[in-house]
């Protein structure tokens, strides 16, 4: 009997008993990233490893159960921290040049060479959590992604926020967290309980109120240097997951990151918390372990298939005109 025969509790206590070995990868400019892999004992060039690229100042932690359960369905997994996060922070945040396209364009591409490296020949796939999902079209080498799927992607243009929560978002994230990031040279998030501390070049391409990613600080930088953004490289099925409550997920807000994915087969699956009997999921719960049994086999269907099973709770949107 293999892995995938077991009864799933089963496959559940085992993954817990085999919790995520860490590592160190550099970087292409040298700096040292912390994360885990879960990898099975034999290789197997037709099982996939999939890369889970963490939310802005989400630390790669909050996403090991998850990572638990598609080990325990059959896939190796890499979780890692971007720099200045979690097992990627340095002693002091004051003087760290890190921006997201800095978490994309190095981080992001370190663990796709790490994947090919540690995993030869097998498929490479990508679960992206908010802006983890933009950096899964930052990297240089994203035209090995087999199978995408992204959950509330965007990078948080502010007139994409849910209406009714605009106002208080944008005083929050582009009036209080960039002046908080003048006086302590970084976001103090900890401090404050919103996330996790935060490179103040961040920040910088968080707050910027452009609706083009190549308009924020560090998307210029990239397109001066290169001439494009890596997005098109990108051919991976893409499943783009949102969550009608979740004020950072909207549909404009979804389809506006999707549309830089032009070279890819996109779908946008949009799910209310009734779909699946919930009150309330929101922005953040959708990697919590009291979702296993109704949100997460949808994306373990897409890694498997690139195809969304026949019972798949709510509804697909119908492709919009280019952003």
């Amino acid at each position: 009997m293999n892995l995938q025969d077991m009864p799933s509790l089963a496959l559940n206590q085992i993954a817990l008993q085999l919790p995520g070995e860490p590592f160190n990868e550099p970087a292409a400019d040298g700096f040292i990233l912390g994360g885990f892999t879960w990898r099975h004992a034999f290789q197997d060039t037709a099982r996939p490893v999939v890369i889970i690229n963490a939310a802005t100042s989400v630390r790669c932690r909050h996403y090991s159960r998850f990572a638990d359960y598609l080990y325990a369905n059959g896939f190796d997994v890499i979780t890692y921290d971007y720099r200045g996060i979690g097992e990627s922070r340095p002693p002091s945040l004051k003087n760290l040049e890190a921006s997201w396209t800095d978490w994309g364009a190095l981080d992001f591409e370190a663990m796709l060479k790490r994947a090919q490296r540690e995993f030869p020949g097998q498929p490479v796939d990508v679960v992206g959590h908010s802006f983890g999902g933009c950096a899964a079209g930052l990297g240089a080498s994203g035209h090995l992604v087999r199978h995408l799927v992204t959950v509330g992607a965007q990078f948080a243009y502010w007139r994409d926020y849910a209406p009714a929560h605009r106002w208080r978002m944008f005083g929050k994230w582009h009036v209080v967290m960039p002046l908080m990031t003048m006086l302590y040279g970084y976001f103090p998030g900890k401090r404050l309980g919103w996330l996790e501390d935060t490179p103040a070049g961040v920040v910088r391409d968080w707050c910027t109120p452009t609706s083009r990613y190549e308009k924020r600080p560090s998307g210029r930088a990239l397109l001066a240097k290169t001439g494009h953004l890596p997005f098109a490289s990108v051919t991976a099925k893409t499943l783009a997951i949102s969550i009608s409550d979740d004020p950072y997920g909207t549909v404009a807000a979804i389809e506006r990151l999707l549309a830089y994915f032009s070279n890819g087969t996109n779908t946008h699956l949009r799910i209310t918390p009734m779909d699946i009997g919930e009150e309330e999921v929101g922005h953040f719960a959708f990697f919590r372990s009291a979702y296993q049994a109704t949100l997460w086999p949808i994306a373990l269907s897409w890694l498997r298939s690139g195809e969304l099973a026949p019972d798949t709770p709510g509804r697909t949107v119908p492709r919009s005109e280019p952003f």
